[in-house]
C-alpha cells in the first residue's frame, strides 16, 4: 500500500471531535542505540502546526516571546526552567548570548532536546528579517532524536491536503533515511496512522 491509499483509508474512519495529527512510524533494524547516537532536523515543505516559540536576544521583541539576558538570574530555580521547556516548542537564540544560555539554560533544554544549535534555532543577527526566517522554517522543521528502534513523529493533520501529507511523510522519510548508518537497510516498516487509529503499513518510494 502507498501513502495515498493509506491516507484515503484513514479518511473513511469514524470522525473524532478534534482534529487528528498524522502520524508517521518508521521501525528501524540493525542499529545499536547505545552506540549510535541519531538526532536530526528535518525540513518539511508544508506547515505542521502552530508552534510555540521563544527567544533568547539582548533585547525585547515585538515578533516573538523573549527572554534578554538581564531576564537570565530569573531562572536559577530548576522549577521555572521546567516550567519554561513545558511552555515552548522550540527555543532560538542570538549566537553572541549562546555561551551564557547554554551554562544558564542548557541543564534542562539539552536533555529535553530544545537547545538552539546550528542546524536550527541559532540566529547571527538580531533583526526581525533574521527572526521571522528563523520562525518560518521552524514551523516547517521536525527534530528527531532516535532513543529507541521505532521513530514516531507528526507530519501534519486530517485536515491538510492529501498531497501536502503526502509530501511531508517522503521528505520526512528521506531525512529519516540519510541519517541512518546503512540507509534504507536500516528501515524495518514504514506505518502511518491518525492520531486515535491502528497504523497501516505502506511502501514510500
Amino acid at each position: 500500500m502507498n501513502a495515498k491509499s493509506a491516507l484515503e483509508e484513514l479518511a473513511k474512519e469514524e470522525k473524532r471531535k478534534f482534529v487528528q495529527s498524522v502520524d508517521l512510524i518508521i521501525n528501524l533494524k540493525g542499529i545499536d542505540l547505545r552506540k549510535e547516537n541519531i538526532n536530526m532536523v528535518v525540513n518539511v515543505p508544508h506547515k505542521l502546526k502552530d508552534k510555540k516559540v521563544c527567544c533568547f536576544l539582548e533585547k525585547k521583541s515585538d515578533l516573538i516571546n523573549t527572554i534578554t539576558k538581564a531576564d537570565f538570574p530569573k531562572y536559577k530555580e530548576k522549577k521555572s526552567l521546567k516550567n519554561l521547556v513545558k511552555e515552548y516548542d522550540f527555543f532560538i537564540a542570538v549566537a553572541p548570548l549562546m555561551p551564557a544560555v547554554a551554562t544558564t539554560f542548557g541543564k534542562v533544554l539539552g536533555p529535553a532536546g530544545k537547545m538552539p544549535s546550528p542546524q536550527l534555532g541559532i540566529i547571527q543577527k538580531e533583526t526581525q528579517e533574521t527572526i521571522k526566517q528563523e520562525l518560518d522554517k521552524i514551523s516547517k522543521s521536525i527534530k528527531i532524536r532516535v532513543k529507541e528502534a521505532s521513530i514516531k513523529t507528526s507530519i501534519g493533520n486530517e485536515k491538510m491536503k492529501q498531497e501536502e501529507l503526502i509530501d511531508n511523510i517522503k521528505s520526512t522519510y528521506d531525512g529519516i533515511i540519510n541519517a541512518l548508518p546503512k540507509k534504507k537497510d536500516n528501515i524495518k516498516s514504514v506505518m502511518i496512522k491518525f492520531t486515535m487509529s491502528k497504523p497501516l503499513k505502506v511502501e514510500v518510494a
